[in-house]
C-alpha cells in the first residue's frame, strides 16, 4: 500500500475521471426498466375479429380507421337488397309485401301510406321487420360483420373495447335501426342516420350505433 502523497497539480484519485469504476444502477424499485419510462404499448391488433383493446382513455386510441359513410351506407344497401328481394319474391303469391296503389289506380302519397299498412301489408311489414332484426342481430353477434359489412371490409365493434357485439348489443343495434325504419318514418330516420354518418363527432356513430354503444371500423 503506497502512502506516497500526489504530486502536485494531480488531482486525487477520488477525483480523476480516468480512474473512477462505473457506479451501480440505482434501485429500480420493482420496474424492469429501471427509471427510464416503458417502451410504448404494441400497435391495436384486432385478430381475426377484433377484441384486443383501443388503449388510453379515449376509444379512438390505437383503433383501426373509422368506416367511410359512403362504404357504410353502400354496406347496408347490399344487406337490405339480400333480405328484400327473396323476401319480396315469397311474398307475392300472397299479394305482395307492400301495394301503393289503391282500388281505383290513385297511387298519391296518402294513398300509399294507407295502403303499405293496412291488412296483410302489415303483417309483411311485420314479417320483414322480423327478418331484418335476426339477420342484423346474427351476423353482428358472430363476427361484428354483415355479408354486406364483409364484402366491403367494415366492422361493428365494441366502442369501449373493440370486441364482437354481444347478443343483447346486437339486438338493441338492430331493433333501433329496422323498428322505425320499417314501421314508422323510414325516410325521416334513414335521412338521420345517413347525416350523423357524415357530422357525429368523434365516432360516426348513427342512432344505433349510439343505442348499443357500438362503432363502426375498417376490418383488415
Amino acid at each position: 500500500m503506497s502512502n506516497d502523497a500526489p504530486t502536485p497539480g494531480q488531482p486525487p484519485e477520488d477525483e480523476d475521471p480516468f480512474l473512477k469504476k462505473p457506479q451501480d444502477p440505482p434501485p429500480s424499485s420493482g420496474s424492469p426498466y429501471g427509471s427510464a419510462p416503458p417502451p410504448p404499448p404494441p400497435p391495436y391488433d384486432p385478430g381475426p375479429y377484433g377484441g384486443g383493446p383501443y388503449g388510453g382513455a379515449d376509444p379512438l386510441a390505437g383503433m383501426p380507421p373509422l368506416g367511410a359513410p359512403g362504404v357504410r351506407i353502400l354496406a347496408r344497401l347490399i344487406d337490405f337488397l339480400i333480405i328484400s328481394i327473396p323476401l319480396y319474391l315469397i311474398s307475392l303469391p300472397f299479394g305482395g309485401a307492400v301495394d301503393v296503389t289503391s282500388d281505383n289506380g290513385d297511387s298519391d302519397v296518402g294513398n300509399a301510406v294507407t295502403n303499405t299498412y293496412s291488412g296483410h301489408q302489415f303483417v309483411w311489414s311485420l314479417i320483414a321487420l322480423v327478418c331484418y332484426v335476426g339477420y342484423d342481430t346474427y351476423f353482428t353477434h358472430k363476427d361484428g360483420r354483415t355479408p354486406g359489412k364483409r364484402l366491403l371490409k367494415l366492422r361493428v365493434a365494441m366502442l369501449s373495447d373493440g370486441s364482437v357485439p354481444p347478443t343483447n348489443a346486437s339486438l338493441m343495434r338492430a331493433v333501433v335501426l329496422w323498428l322505425p325504419a320499417l314501421l314508422c318514418c323510414p325516410c325521416l330516420w334513414w335521412l338521420i342516420n345517413i347525416v350523423l354518418m357524415f357530422t357525429d363527432k368523434p365516432y360516426r356513430q348513427g342512432l344505433q350505433d349510439k343505442a348499443a354503444k357500438t362503432v363502426v371500423v375498417s376490418a383488415r
